[in-house]
């Protein structure tokens, strides 16, 4: 962009109009740390009537169904259609890799299509209250309505299909939508927004509301909004779980993920994705491999080949097609990785591929020999980083994982039908995937966490039963 090209406008969204905001914030291109767009930060006044329109909305558009259905396809269809603004949006504002980009639209696309369907398929059951005493003649049966505002607050690290898996849902369910994006890329929600008004949804059905902590505070002290959908820090988790009362919440939070790799592990199978899973969107992902269990007796073959796979990766700027490993969101977050290494290398780590950062980008990095005590394995790292530990027995390795407190998912690699078995069992996680990593999702899947990982589950079918709510009818005949 030359000098004297104007930057684009992220705008607010209230009532289906695009507007400024009381406060512009530049958005960064995570590859040049140059400004590539502007933001418009809400006052007070405006994320108040933005909730209030929704709310209103929401009384007054009982949209069916099938209507809701009809447009969620549609979205989809024109999400397709504008899937390379998006992969622009993504490279730019998050820096991701095309590869990873593409990856994130498709998904986001399959996403908004699995919402249609449960907005046409959601319904109740019946009850057999017949079979009580002295009930005859009476019929039973629940219906699920939805709850109303619904307030989405969405992450950085998957910034189209992680909203598509709050707003589908919430708007197959019925409800009205109050969109909080990250700051740091907020192209793809608008670019979303823009495609469910076209696709024909009520206006003001959904909003979105751009900043950081103090919007979403405003969002928190809103009595109307009546579902909050977060995925983010376990610590602002916690917060936001604290001031919502009796509301209802959904919280995918933070995250130690861990893979093992069994004695009897398939490593032609294993390690590609393992790579994959630990290093793509620079392992900006709450599911990444940080922590890469190996049974004693493989750890010397595996370290020789994964220090050859990583050795391989190429890293740098997200537009150009042959890069694996982009920047990673700030500044600060890259310093902070780099300093977590360093440390790990001054108390005796050894790392085994990787290199120096420069600007945001961390060379995707292998270590190996870790003191259990550092950051660099203990604390979540959310960068592309991967610690190579060896354990000796099945129990120890699934007490490690168990140790955190996280429990998000594991991935296990064995031919062992017991122990895969008996490790799904003792796990204290939210998924456990045979012979896939940690990092393993299917967007139809059920997806969320234990301990402080969080609670509740994304999936379309299983958040649309989240953000909706079961009233039971009774009619003597």
């Amino acid at each position: 962009m030359s000098e004297n090209q104007k930057l684009p406008d992220c705008l607010l969204l209230i009532d289906g109009q695009w507007l400024k905001g009381t406060e512009i914030r530049p958005v960064l291109n995570k590859y040049t740390q140059n400004p590539c767009a502007q933001l418009h930060l809400p006052s007070h006044e405006q994320v108040n009537k933005a909730v209030q329109i929704a709310d209103a909305c929401f009384q007054e558009n009982a949209l069916s169904p099938c209507e809701r259905g009809a447009i969620l396809d549609r979205t989809a269809q024109i999400l397709e259609r504008r899937q390379e603004e998006l992969v622009l949006a993504l490279i730019c504002e998050v820096g991701f890799p095309r590869s990873d980009a593409q990856g994130e639209v498709a998904r986001c696309i399959q996403t908004f299509r699995l919402s249609a369907e449960e907005a046409r398929n959601l319904t109740g059951e019946m009850i057999p209250i017949e079979s009580a005493p002295r009930q005859a003649g009476r019929i039973g049966f629940t219906l699920r309505v939805p709850l109303g505002v619904v307030c989405a607050i969405t992450p950085f690290n998957a910034p189209l299909n992680t909203v598509a898996h709050k707003v589908g849902p919430a708007l197959a369910a019925g409800n009205a939508v109050v969109l909080k994006p990250s700051a740091h890329a907020p192209t793809p929600s608008i670019l979303m927004a823009e495609a469910l008004l076209e696709a024909g949804l009520p206006p003001g059905l959904i909003s979105v509301m751009h900043g950081d902590a103090q919007v979403a505070q405003w969002l928190l002290d809103e009595p109307a909004i009546r579902f909050y959908a977060f995925t983010g820090s376990t610590q602002i988790g916690r917060h936001i779980q604290q001031h919502a009362g009796l509301r209802r919440t959904q919280m995918e939070l933070g995250s130690i993920a861990f893979t093992i790799l069994a004695a009897d592990a398939n490593l032609d199978v294993a390690l590609p994705k393992i790579v994959n899973a630990a290093y793509r969107k620079a392992g900006q992902v709450c599911t990444s491999i940080q922590n890469l269990l190996v049974h004693r007796s493989i750890v010397a073959e595996v370290e020789k080949r994964l220090t050859s796979m990583v050795a391989e990766l190429a890293y740098g700027d997200p537009a150009k097609h042959q890069t694996v490993v982009g920047p990673v969101i700030s500044m600060a977050a890259a310093e902070r990785i780099e300093n977590w290494i360093n440390t790990a290398m001054a108390q005796g780590a050894r790392r085994l591929a990787g290199g120096a950062r420069v600007r945001a980008v961390v060379p995707p990095t292998l270590l190996a020999d870790i003191d259990p005590s550092l950051q660099v394995v203990c604390e979540e790292i959310f960068g592309p980083v991967m610690s190579i530990i060896p354990f000796d027995a099945m129990d120890e390795a699934i007490a490690r994982v168990n140790a955190t407190p996280y429990g998000l998912a594991t991935g296990l690699f064995t031919n062992q039908l017991d122990q895969a078995l008996n490790a799904a069992r003792k796990l204290q996680v939210g998924g456990v995937h045979i012979n896939e990593t940690s990092s393993s999702r299917v967007d139809v899947m059920p997806y969320g966490g234990s301990k402080d990982s969080g609670f509740g589950r994304e999936g379309p079918r299983h958040a649309v039963r989240e953000m909706s709510e079961e009233r039971v009818v009774t009619l003597l005949a």
